[in-house]
C-alpha cells in the first residue's frame, strides 16, 4: 500500500469532519434516531401580554379585539333593563306610598249661592268627591271666566291670603274656596258675561267647567280683580 504524504492525510481528515457535521441530529429520549414532525408540549400557555395579536394563551381575547355589541358588561351591583334615569327597587326600602290627591275626574266642579257684602260678590266654589275613594285637597283651585268659544275673559284670579290646610274628602263630601270680586255697579269696572267658570282642582292640569248664571263680571277697568281663597271643608261658609 503506498504511503500518503503528510499534506494529502490532513486533506483526508478534513473532508471527514465536514461529512460528519452534515449528519442529522436526534433529539435525546425520543426513541429511534429519525427525526419526526414537530412535538407539542402539554401544559398551560403563560399569559399574553403586551399587545400580542398572534401566539396568544387559549381564553385570552386578543388586545386588538373589540368589546362585545352592546357595551362592555356593568359593574357588579348595577341594574339592568331599566329605563334611563330610572333606579330598579331591589328591596330593603319601602317604595313610595301612592298619593292621595284628589284627581280631576274624580271631581265635580259647581257654584254656591252667591253671599254678597258691602260691594262685595262673594260665590263658593266647590269641589265633591265622586269617586269610590277617600282622596285630599290642598292650597287654593284656580278659576277663569270664558265665553262661549272658550276664550278667557280677564286676567286669573289672584290668590287671598290665607293658610293652606289639606283637606279630606271621603265620597260625596266636598270641600269650598271663596270666588270674590268688587260689584261693577260700584266700581266701575269694565264687565263681560261669562258663560262658564272654569275650574282647576290644586296640582292638576286638567280642568272643570261649570256654566255661570250669575251675570256680569269684571274684567278691566277700575277694581278689576278677582280673588280666590284656600279649600276649606263643606259647600259654603
Amino acid at each position: 500500500m503506498a504511503h500518503k504524504s503528510p499534506s494529502a492525510r490532513r486533506a483526508a481528515l478534513l473532508v471527514g469532519a465536514v461529512g460528519l457535521l452534515g449528519l442529522p441530529l436526534t433529539a435525546c429520549g425520543h426513541g429511534s434516531g429519525t427525526s419526526g414532525a414537530p412535538q407539542k408540549v402539554s401544559g398551560t400557555a403563560a399569559p399574553a401580554t403586551g399587545g400580542a395579536t398572534a401566539g396568544t394563551a387559549p381564553g385570552t381575547a386578543p388586545a386588538t379585539s373589540s368589546a362585545p355589541s352592546g357595551g362592555a358588561a356593568p359593574p357588579s351591583g348595577t341594574a339592568t333593563g331599566s329605563a334611563p334615569g330610572t333606579a330598579r327597587h331591589t328591596g330593603g326600602t319601602p317604595a313610595p306610598a301612592t298619593s292621595t290627591r284628589c284627581h280631576t275626574s274624580e271631581l265635580r266642579a259647581s257654584v254656591g249661592r252667591e253671599n254678597p257684602g258691602a260691594g262685595q260678590e262673594n260665590f263658593p266654589v266647590v269641589l265633591t268627591n265622586t269617586s269610590g275613594r277617600t282622596c285630599t285637597v290642598h292650597g287654593y283651585p284656580g278659576a277663569a271666566f270664558v265665553d262661549a268659544s272658550g276664550r278667557q275673559l280677564g286676567p286669573d284670579p289672584k290668590r287671598s291670603s290665607g293658610t293652606p290646610t289639606t283637606v279630606t274628602l271621603k265620597p260625596g263630601q266636598s270641600a269650598w274656596a271663596g270666588l270674590t270680586f268688587s260689584n261693577p255697579g260700584v266700581s266701575g269696572a269694565r264687565t263681560a258675561t261669562p258663560a262658564s267658570l272654569i275650574v282647576t282642582p290644586p296640582d292638576e292640569r286638567d280642568h272643570l267647567t261649570v256654566k255661570w248664571t250669575a251675570g256680569q263680571v269684571p274684567v278691566g277697568g277700575n277694581a278689576s280683580s278677582v280673588f280666590l281663597t284656600v279649600l276649606s271643608p263643606g259647600t259654603e261658609p
